[in-house]
């Protein structure tokens, strides 16, 4: 997205050390809004796992990432199973089916839907995300729920509410939204595409880690690292 390579670089070890991690056991995508998934373990660290948008695993010694904008980022878990995923759901991808995938690949791996905690976090709101009316509907018919009406009356997709939808029709059994909108508020930590009216450098992250202790902790209060 044209940032700086050094910053990034910056950027990313300043996140790993406010998690007490190395920074080498993180995963990143090369996003491209498709609704790819892949499986991924510590084989796959080092280069960005390229094209694609959901990475699942059951490998203790990773760390998974997601990169948005205005994009809604998802992470999932089973504790029981010990799987998680991230994935990066824009309009397109939430659409296409990417987060409904990587559920699916998460049972491939022995998760259980009803065991499972989804969180949403911040993502252009449906009051605030203006879309033509014809690719709105289109977005509502693979994406049910998903059409709105935004602030100024204009037709609109709350891609994070057709998303809890599509979660509660999966059969997860915890789904956590996160409601703030990153067009609106400034005050995150989020370079919105739509608010600065540019292409903007997509901030991190919805990080989560598998181990034992951690996933503990995830029960009632996933933590979602906002950079």
């Amino acid at each position: 997205m044209g940032d700086d390579p050094d910053a990034v670089r910056e950027n990313r070890a300043r996140v790993a050390t406010q998690l007490n991690l190395d920074p080498a056991r993180f995963i990143w995508m090369d996003q491209v809004h498709s609704a790819t998934v892949q499986v991924v373990n510590a084989a796959d660290l080092g280069a960005p796992i390229s094209a694609t948008d959901a990475v699942v695993t059951t490998d203790p010694t990773v760390v998974l990432t997601v990169m948005v904008a205005d994009c809604v980022p998802v992470l999932l878990y089973d504790a029981d199973a010990g799987v998680i995923a991230a994935a990066h759901a824009g309009r397109t991808g939430a659409r296409n089916g990417v987060v409904s995938n990587t559920v699916a690949t998460m049972v491939e791996l022995g998760a259980n839907p009803d065991n499972m905690t989804a969180h949403l976090g911040p993502a252009a709101s449906g009051r605030r995300y203006e879309l033509p009316r014809e690719m709105a509907e289109d977005v509502e018919e693979h994406l049910p729920g998903s059409l709105t009406r935004t602030d100024q009356g204009t037709w609109g997709s709350d891609v994070r509410a057709g998303l809890a939808r599509q979660l509660t029709t999966l059969g997860v059994g915890n789904i956590v939204m996160d409601p703030r909108c990153t067009i609106e508020d400034s005050n995150l930590f989020f370079v919105s595409t739509r608010r600065e009216n540019r292409s903007a450098g997509r901030n991190h992250l919805g990080r989560i880690e598998k181990s034992a202790s951690k996933l503990q902790n995830f029960q009632h209060s996933p933590r979602v690292i906002i950079q």
